[in-house]
């Protein structure tokens, strides 16, 4: 048993040493380069266009196919569903086909959803297209982001997955946008249309240069490094750093999933799944699944609150990516789950002032005022951060696991607020937003007594005090 644990430790120490390494190329931006993060991020379109679908078309598929509110909700929440789905087979399958065959398959996925829903005429076939939908994100939100970092060099990988970041943002706002001008049918199509364009760039892109040394193609992680940087660069020195990787990462792979619930393990894995449950639980889902509801509930012109809604999600999107390593992650963070919590407080306000039927003319605007500052605040800190914590938690032999576990709790709690909210809405419009706030308020307190600044730290560093503050 002893023997077992000192083999474990000086696994784990090697991962780290190879972390902490230069393990990634440097070079230019080429255009194979381009194109290649180009058609990934066309995933990442998509699916910002599957997130924000559910919120304009809400009157015209419930007075369409005479829907109840708990059909509706039904429908809403089946993407939180295939999204736990596809969660539970991504990394298996990312790294069994491929990470251009995952996006491959996440393209027939969302190109069969979204045509269900287009020609829907009951019930059934909307809640099965919206359920393909949620598989195929399921499938882009972990593969792309893996796609664009396998294949970029270090000094333009922060941009690259920004653009991952920025895409899923402009997904939103456009079927925001163009809720207001089309119907729910012409919107489903035009949400396949990337789909068509992503599947077909995948026939001109390279795979992984590293998924192909994974599977003992080295020759044609060599060919693909080449493309990548250019005929003229000098891919051996990079080929062999992640040949090495690689096998290192082999080496010490043989570890189970169930490794992660080792005690020494306990205290990340309380911050990185209580991080994906706050953020979920303190109303993301709900707001952005059913912003039209919540602008019509409130008094306010739908086409108003849409329009703002829509465009003030972008600015952050670049803000947060910038201002993390400048920062900190625990100051982006609070500010964050405060700002969530000011402006559910806001808007509980808002409903409570309607429902006693004082103020009546500004009512409406503190609701408005609320939803802006969500969104405003939510992608700066909430929005992203957990994700980056957690990668940095966790060691590369439990990471996976890991990951796969708090994806999971992410769409768990993402479902029991996007199915429950229109029920909690005919409940008590104030009280459903009073309950976010409390949340919010919790999350606040989580943050500032257990998550750790990882700025500036190497992963032993990180993992060491977290393991020393178990024990």
């Amino acid at each position: 048993m002893e023997k077992d644990k000192c083999k474990s430790d000086e696994q784990e120490q090697l991962l780290l040493k190879l972390e902490e390494g230069n393990t990634d190329y440097e070079g230019g931006a080429t255009f194979v380069l381009f194109f290649s993060v180009f058609i990934a991020i066309c995933g990442s379109f998509v699916c910002g266009c599957a997130m924000g679908y559910s919120s304009p078309v809400q009157s015209g598929i419930v007075a369409d196919l005479r829907l109840s509110t708990a059909d509706y909700s039904l429908f809403g929440s089946m993407l939180t569903v295939g999204g736990l789905l596809g969660s539970l087979v991504c990394g298996k399958l990312t790294d069994y086909i491929g990470r251009r065959g995952t996006m491959g398959l996440s393209d027939i996925l969302y190109l069969s959803g979204w045509l269900l829903i287009a020609f829907s005429k009951g019930a059934w076939t909307l809640d099965i297209g919206r359920l393909a939908v949620g598989c195929a994100m399921g499938l882009t939100v972990y593969v792309v982001p893996v796609y664009i970092a396998e294949i970029t060099p270090k000094n333009l990988r922060g941009g690259s997955v920004l653009l991952h970041q920025f895409m899923l943002c402009c997904g939103i706002a456009l079927v925001y946008l163009l809720g207001l001008v089309t119907t729910w049918r012409i919107l489903s199509l035009i949400g396949a249309f990337p789909c068509i364009i992503q599947l077909l760039g995948l026939f001109f892109i390279p795979e992984s240069p590293r998924w192909l040394v994974k599977v003992g193609q080295d020759k044609g992680s060599e060919a693909t490094l080449r493309r990548l940087m250019g005929e003229k660069s000098d891919i051996a020195k990079a080929a062999a750093k992640i040949k090495d990787y690689t096998e290192a990462v082999g080496y010490v792979s043989e570890d189970s999933f169930f490794s992660v619930f080792q005690m020494k393990y306990a205290y990340a894995l309380m911050i990185s799944l209580g991080l994906m449950a706050l953020a979920s639980f303190g109303g993301t889902n709900g707001i952005l699944f059913y912003a039209a509801t919540i602008f019509k509930s409130a008094g306010i012109s739908g086409p108003l609150g849409t329009v703002a809604m829509a465009l003030i999600q972008l600015p952050p999107t670049f803000l947060g990516v910038f201002l993390m390593d400048r920062c900190g992650r625990r100051p982006l963070l609070l500010f964050s789950v405060t700002g969530m919590g000011t402006a559910c407080l806001s808007v509980a306000v808002s409903f409570f002032l309607k429902e006693k039927g004082w103020m009546t003319g500004f009512s409406p605007y503190l609701a408005l005022i609320g939803i802006l500052i969500f969104s405003a605040t939510y992608p700066v800190g909430m929005g992203g951060i957990p994700f980056v914590i957690m990668s940095e938690i966790f060691p590369i032999n439990v990471k996976g696991a890991a990951g796969s576990l708090a994806t999971i709790v992410s769409w768990s709690s993402a479902w029991i607020v996007s199915y429950t909210f229109n029920f909690m809405m005919d409940w008590s419009s104030s009280g459903t937003f009073f309950i976010f706030t409390s949340i919010n308020i919790l999350s606040l307190l989580f943050v500032a007594k257990h998550v750790p600044e990882t700025k500036g730290r190497t992963l032993e560093e990180i993992q060491e005090s977290l393991t020393s503050t178990l024990y």
